[in-house]
């Protein structure tokens, strides 16, 4: 399990470099008269994403999961890809990327990178994570805990977004 909980740990870090240019972006957007939404569910999409991590860890040391290779490679490799479209995300969306939602009156939809593709495609790489993550080393209650718990989450989270959009985007 030591090569897990550093990738674990990896991902923790990764989080980490998210809020620093999160916090990058707020100040830019907001020094553009950015407004943030949804404020309420904020610190919930925090405490769920560390429960994540914490039950990644947590569930293989407890409950004694092994690492099955026919499970825990594919999986590696999906979180790996979520990674890669969680940062071509960010990249594709510059200066408005964000954890929160923090949208800029009168700025255009960005409609490069996956957003030619899909409207909301980090939580694509959200939700593959969200799986993949735990079951590398065969955390399946942590996954389908996190997975239930996201889309309660994810229906509030895209719903805020798109009204928010809709309100300050020209159409």
């Amino acid at each position: 399990m030591p090569w897990y909980t550093l990738l674990v740990l990896a991902v923790a870090v990764e989080r980490l470099a998210e809020l620093v240019v999160a916090r990058r972006n707020a100040a830019w957007t907001r020094a553009r008269a950015g407004v943030e939404h949804g404020r309420g569910h904020y610190p919930v999409m925090v405490v769920l994403h560390t429960g994540l991590l914490a039950g990644c860890l947590l569930e293989p040391l407890l409950a004694d999961r092994p690492f099955l290779p026919v499970l825990g490679w594919p999986a590696l490799a999906l979180a790996l890809l979520a990674q890669a479209l969680r940062w071509w995300c960010i990249t594709s969306l510059g200066p408005y990327w964000n954890t929160r939602v923090i949208v800029v009156p009168g700025a255009r939809l960005v409609g490069r990178g996956p957003y030619r593709f899909l409207r909301h495609p980090n939580y694509v790489a959200v939700v593959v994570e969200g799986v993949a993550l735990p079951l590398v080393h065969s955390a399946w209650i942590t996954a389908t805990l996190f997975t239930l718990a996201n889309a309660a989450l994810l229906t509030v989270r895209i719903h805020c977004e798109n009204a928010a959009l809709t309100r300050a985007v020209p159409a």
